[in-house]
């Protein structure tokens, strides 16, 4: 590079990195920090305003002299999946081939503490050292003096962690490292944030024009308070996102960070003056504009506006500061110069602040962007103002990021980027819930068939046990998938088919032991077969009843009995059973009918209406196999059938529960059965399988599509929502005008509505996704389930795709892979074309 034949080495105004601080030519002392920001669209407007807060506390404790300078980097990258494994499934491949190179915008942000002698705190536009051919200090600050400031600077950081950000200090490998060629300061002369990539260096051209190697800069600045808005908050209303109900809450500047599509710094400097130097000098001016005031009606406006700030930094104590910000942009191509010009200067006006490119001081705007040379910054390129205002125009939102859990489920991002997503155990770990069951809610058309499908085949892939009750053949494709995959060893497709009834045993235990949980899931099974829902049990009779399956119990275990529904109708029914049993007890008609019993059990015992159901004498042996779909959409209006064989289905995978290994996954999704059972007399034994599955190292996970199933319904309120700290919720447009009531229901915060009621509003039309909700406890984010074409094939519940890839199925023998493939292939070909 030429710079007055000059090496950048020479114009280089850093002296050297020790003791993880960058020390200048100058003596500028600066210590810096790597931010991790909150995730854009997550924050309250409570949110903002306390990290507003932190940010003003934490920069009024700096002395006078500190200069604060905040850069944040938005570069376009291309998504690359990590395939290190080479286990993949089939689908996830078919994932990561999907999004291979996906353009999106990263964000890195780092922050600077800049303690400058006192002769640089007044820095002339004429005085940087870009020009100067000595960089020789004036002073030295010695250990008395530098003390407070580290001090200050631990200060800093403990209240940014307490406002929400988290501060690393940057150490020195990672400022500069190797033989000086790598590391965040090297790699800002490339124009590239990440300190630990190494690329060959590139030239600086400031002659005219601004040029990093190949790349054109173009500077915009926000440095003249008459250019800005006549007052500023820290936060913004999205118009995209927001509802006829709500007002979602954006930072402030995010027209000029993730929303500007380019690559881009975004520099932010606060300058701590001396304030009563600065408000003295104010006053001077304020006469001398008084005196002229008489001569021109713009001097009196200009006299008053000096007065109203000497007020307001006395009466409200406010920290006097200079400030500067600038957008610096940049590309590779040159036909982008004009759009990336308009571009910015349309994200610049969003701001209500008039848009200025910088051509003169570009160059040393640039120059002043280097980490550790703040001080560099031109004084003319400042203005006055207070910190309160001046950290409105702080970037505080930052990328989605992914979960360091190895377990979890891929999702997106709302600006297409796949991110992994810990559901389960990260937020157990980190106290967000205290259990790891889930609630879903989604009307038809929502994506509600393809998020499930997405996040139990990912669960299976990692060793999960899943049992799933269906009413609507939504996971036919993928069980089919995994029984090929495993060669039948997993994926059971169970359909009640009037030819080929589901049966069960509830009676039946492979080893003889009869648990507590046993007891109780047998016990509810009969009260749901004696008596409807408007039918109420005396505690007589739910003690006798215990009493009767006690002693069947007994008669089983010394070889007396069968164990099956026909062997306890028998016990009961014989005068030397159960009935002599009722005698011995004084049990009368009045406390407990045995006649009614037995006449209302009738239907279930050999000969009846429904004998096949509780007799089953084979035994599928369902407690290995880790993928168990249950399909009971053949009777699912049935008012005896569809609850009794539901509930002997959650019976077996209590026995799932209680059977397995303590470190095997569990989980048990509940389609739309869960209306059939939630019944008052029910209500007791889905709160126990709803608390209990915690402990099993299992979840339980309730599906429905409409909310006003749930609203008014005790049993599920009580029951479900309460002892399901995971809602996850899909596209609920049509209840914006009353979603007050299910908020206040399902226990949601405001944030958490608006961000509800975001979902699917501001789609990228280029691509077929739907966005879902996902609240854990308090936390909550809205996320894009976006799939390949071969994950398509398999989730589908179109009737007329479901068809094409069973018809491919049939034509390849069976082989439900190709099909998927050919299907993926036949819809990949007009894309391409």
């Amino acid at each position: 590079m030429k710079l007055n034949a000059r090496s950048l080495e020479t114009a280089l105004p850093l002296l050297a990195v020790e003791n993880n601080c960058l020390i200048s030519k100058m003596a500028d002392i600066t210590v810096g920090f790597r931010l991790h920001l909150p995730e854009i669209f997550t924050l309250s407007g409570e949110d903002y305003r306390t990290l507003h807060s932190a940010l003003v506390k934490a920069i009024k404790l700096m002395p006078v002299g500190t200069m604060i300078h905040k850069q944040d980097w938005f570069t376009e990258e291309r998504y690359q999946p990590d395939l290190e494994q080479g286990d993949d499934s089939f689908l996830t491949q078919a994932f990561h081939r999907h999004f291979v190179e996906r353009p999106f915008l990263n964000h890195y942000c780092y922050l600077y503490i800049s303690k400058l002698p006192k002769h640089r705190q007044k820095q002339k536009s004429n005085g940087h050292s870009l020009t100067r051919r000595r960089l020789v200090p004036k002073e030295q600050m010695s250990a008395r003096e530098l003390q407070p400031f580290f001090d200050a600077v631990s200060q800093f950081e403990r209240i940014l962690l307490d406002g929400g950000i988290t501060a690393q200090r940057l150490t020195d490998e990672e400022l500069v490292s190797g033989k000086g060629d790598k590391g965040i300061v090297p790699n800002y002369f490339r124009l590239q944030p990440d300190g630990n990539r190494k690329v060959i260096l590139e030239d600086w051209d400031i002659d005219g024009r601004v040029r990093i190697g190949s790349k054109d800069v173009l500077c915009f600045t926000l440095s003249d308070a008459e250019t800005l808005p006549q007052a500023v908050d820290i936060m913004a209303n999205y118009g995209p996102l927001s509802s006829d109900s709500t007002q979602f809450a954006v930072g402030n500047v995010l027209p000029v960070g993730l929303m500007l599509p380019c690559n881009h710094v975004y520099n932010q400097y606060i300058c701590l003056d001396d304030a009563q130097a600065a408000l003295r000098k104010f006053e001077q001016t304020a006469r001398n504009l008084n005196s002229l005031s008489q001569f021109s009606s713009e001097n009196a406006i200009n006299r008053d506006w000096t007065t109203r700030y000497i007020q307001e930094a006395i009466q409200h104590q406010r920290t006097v500061c200079r400030s500067h910000f600038n957008v610096m942009v940049w590309t590779e191509k040159p036909e982008q110069l004009d759009y990336l010009r308009a571009r910015t200067s349309s994200a610049i006006a969003q701001l209500d602040c008039l848009p200025k490119q910088n051509t003169m001081d570009a160059a040393r705007l640039l120059w002043a962007g280097i980490p550790g040379n703040a001080g560099d910054l031109p004084l003319d390129e400042t203005f006055y103002t207070f910190v309160e205002q001046a950290v409105c125009f702080f970037n505080l939102e930052s990328v989605y990021q992914s979960s360091l859990s190895p377990f979890g489920i891929r999702l997106c991002d709302r600006q297409g980027k796949p991110v992994w997503v810990d559901l389960s155990d990260e937020p157990m770990q980190k106290g967000w819930v205290t259990n790891r069951n889930k609630f879903v809610i989604g009307p038809s058309g929502s994506g509600k068939s393809f998020f499930m499908n997405h996040l139990v085949r990912q669960y299976y892939e990692q060793d999960t046990h899943i049992l799933l009750v269906d009413v609507g053949h939504s996971y036919r494709g993928l069980c089919e998938l995994v029984r090929r995959k495993t060669r039948g060893k997993d994926g059971i497709y169970l359909a009640y088919e009037e030819d080929k009834p589901i049966t069960f045993n509830p009676f039946y235990v492979e080893d003889g032991f009869y648990s507590i949980d046993k007891v109780t899931s047998i016990n509810t099974l009969l009260k749901t077969l004696w008596k409807n829902e408007t039918e109420s049990f005396s505690r007589t009779e739910e003690v006798a009843l215990s009493d009767a399956v006690e002693e069947f119990i007994k008669q089983v275990k010394k070889g007396r009995a069968e164990a099956s529904f026909n062997g306890f109708y028998e016990y009961c029914n014989d005068e030397q059973g159960f009935r002599a049993f009722l005698k011995e007890k004084k049990y009368t008609d009045k406390y407990f009918d045995i006649e009614q019993f037995i006449i209302t059990m009738q239907p279930f015992y050999k000969g009846g209406k429904y004998d096949y159901l509780l007799n089953s004498t084979m035994n599928v042996d369902l407690l290995n196999k880790r993928f168990i779909v249950f399909e009971l959409d053949n009777i699912k209006d049935h008012p005896i059938l569809f609850p009794i064989v539901t509930l002997i289905i959650m019976e077996t995978f209590v026995t799932k529960m209680r059977r397995l290994d303590l470190a095997t996954r569990k989980m048990m999704v509940i389609e739309e059965a869960w209306k059939a059972i939630a019944k008052e007399s029910m209500a007791d034994y889905i709160k126990y399988l709803f608390k209990t599955v915690r402990k099993h190292f299992g979840e339980a996970l309730v599906v429905t599509q409409e909310i006003d199933d749930i609203i008014g319904n005790n049993i599920v309120k009580d029951a479900i929502i309460n002892n399901s700290d995971c809602k996850i919720l899909l596209d609920q447009s049509k209840y914006q005008h009353r979603f007050e009531e299910i908020r206040q229901l399902l226990g949601l915060s405001e944030k958490q509505k608006q961000l509800i009621l975001s979902v699917n509003k501001d789609n990228d039309q280029r691509r077929k996704y739907k966005e879902v909700f996902i609240a854990l406890g308090a936390r909550a984010k809205v996320y894009a389930t976006e799939v390949s074409l071969e994950e398509y094939a398999a989730y589908t519940t179109e009737s007329p795709e479901k068809a094409e890839v069973i018809r491919r199925t049939s034509q390849n023998g069976g082989d439900i892979q190709v099909a998927i493939i050919d299907f993926a292939d036949a819809r990949r070909k007009p894309e391409l074309a």
